[in-house]
């Protein structure tokens, strides 16, 4: 094939990149005043389940109001502490409050009805079972830099409507959007039901230690490790997103224009740092020149400190660097972009032909602007290395053919697939955001999220007025007669067989409630 215009080479940090100035530090919670939260989380939660759902659910809609009112503030502080530009901090975190907010005003209610059980009438008599949502208790809310408006929003929400507390771990890296979230809630709750544990991982392991409910935690795959063991020795459930090494595949059919857009936007959103960021896309030769010809072009048009902003840590900038490093010196032919210099977290948006399948730009999540592109053959061959990961988070497809795409779909490993589009679907509030492998377990959004956010609790009433049950002391000849009989009343026999073990149960039934004499 033919090389798509392009400026290979390593570059220079972009001279048009805005810098962030520092925040004020945010002094970190000290470790022993952790239990102290936790007694009056425990507390406060138990006064605010005993409140009417209707009364949970109006207090918490009045955040919305705290929330908006100053949407341009809340974005320059997120691109303050991010470095992501604005219109990424108002479209991906400070409008999403609005659509979360909605959506569990409106169906929290329904989701949380109980429902009806009804055992079998013939050996279960007179008895109605009921299913209701239990709130766990005190919910360990743990998150990341990358989204810190959306991602802890997104289970602290309705998990307050469910009648939990929540402590609340937000990143060191962005404690002041941690600490702005607490502020919204603030004037609406009850003193102590949600609070902002400020720090890191020792933070992180006092809350888990301290005898939290469940843990709702997002990050990185080896910290989501140490994670699932301290809650499994402790007993207590977990929801655990930890990352993920999504893929696009690209079919011949594909509309240019839109799949090369779209695969730009998936992978350079937030300079890379999305769990859900395309880092590798697999397209069909045939339409290789000209797909990777305009994905090149509409990446060089990307403007810095616009259309992208600076990465987020120094660590992270350093650890993608790298990468892309390590595939440039196997052989990787760079396309756009390249390895910065200099002391700047600007990273430019590079896509790069990757070397081979074993480079760690193919196999470990990079978490920064860097894509790799791999020619395939056949749409086989596209999901077989899709599926070859051990992340497993989301996916998209780019095709016309809509309905062809759907199926394909069905044979991708992940938790999410997109056709036409990608990595969105973590703002929307009703649809379930989960993952596979080493990209965890656990749904946050939609109703599935109250699953982990709830536990069952089951109440049987026993309106029976007869004096023993078929089941209970002594065990008699008769109960056995009766008990070989439902079997082969319940499937243990043909037609008539089953007819005559009725016949037998009317017979037995009586004798054995009345008395075995």
């Amino acid at each position: 094939m033919t090389s798509p215009p392009s400026a290979p080479g390593n570059v220079a940090p972009n001279p048009g990149a805005i810098e962030r100035a520092p925040a004020a530090e945010v002094a970190p919670t000290p470790l022993d005043a952790i239990a102290g939260m936790l007694a009056r989380a425990r507390a406060a939660q138990t006064l605010w389940s005993d409140l009417p759902l209707y009364e949970r659910v109006s207090a918490i809609s009045k955040v919305r109001r705290n929330a908006l009112a100053d949407a341009m503030g809340v974005a320059q502080l997120l691109r303050q502490e991010t470095g992501k530009p604005i219109e990424e901090a108002l479209t991906a975190e400070v409008l999403a409050i609005a659509d979360l907010l909605d959506y569990w005003v409106a169906s929290i209610e329904a989701q949380l009805e109980p429902t009806d059980v009804l055992p079998d009438p013939m050996f279960f008599p007179s008895k109605r079972g009921r299913v209701e949502r239990a709130p766990r208790g005190v919910i360990a809310v743990i998150t990341p830099w990358n989204f810190p408006l959306a991602i802890p929003l997104r289970t602290i929400v309705p998990a307050l409507m469910a009648g939990n507390a929540v402590i609340f771990k937000p990143s060191e890296h962005a404690p002041h959007v941690g600490a702005l979230i607490a502020s919204w809630f603030e004037p609406v709750l009850p003193p102590g039901l949600l609070q902002v544990v400020q720090g890191g991982a020792e933070a992180a392991s006092r809350i888990i230690e301290g005898g939290v409910d469940a843990v709702c935690f997002t990050g990185g795959a080896e910290s989501g490790r140490k994670v699932a063991v301290a809650c499994a020795q402790r007993l207590v459930p977990c929801s655990l997103e930890l990352g993920g090494k999504d893929a696009a595949i690209v079919l011949a059919d594909a509309r240019l224009e839109r799949t090369a857009r779209g695969i730009a936007w998936g992978a350079f959103n937030n300079s890379g740092q999305n769990c859900a960021s395309i880092e590798r896309v697999y397209v069909d030769k045939r339409i290789a020149d000209a797909f990777l010809a305009r994905l090149v072009a509409v990446t060089s048009q990307l403007r810095p400190g616009v259309d992208f902003g600076t990465m987020t840590t120094r660590a992270q900038f350093e650890a993608a660097r790298a990468k892309l490093d390590e595939a440039l010196a196997q052989g990787g032919q760079l396309l756009v972009g390249g390895s910065p210099t200099g002391e700047s977290l600007s990273f430019p948006p590079t896509i790069v032909r990757a070397p081979n399948d074993t480079c760690s730009l193919m196999t470990e999540e990079t978490f920064g602007p860097v894509l790799s592109v791999v020619l395939v053959d056949s749409v086989q061959q596209a999901i077989s290395s899709v599926n070859s990961s051990r992340f497993g988070l989301t996916a998209s497809i780019w095709s016309k053919s809509v309905g062809k795409a759907q199926r394909l779909a069905r044979q991708l490993r992940t938790g999410v697939v997109t056709i036409n589009n990608h990595g969105f679907t973590a703002a929307l509030a009703m649809a379930p955001w989960s993952g596979t492998k080493d990209s965890g377990y656990g749904v946050t959004n939609g109703p599935l999220a109250l699953d982990f956010l709830t536990r069952p609790f089951f109440v049987l009433a026993d309106k029976s007025t007869s004096s023993r049950e078929l089941w209970w002391h002594p065990y008699t000849p008769t109960l056995r007669s009766a008990g070989v009989a439902l079997a082969k009343a319940r499937g243990g026999a043909g037609f008539f067989g089953r007819i005559a073990a009725i016949l037998a149960l009317i017979l037995l039934l009586p004798k054995r409630m009345l008395a075995d004499r």
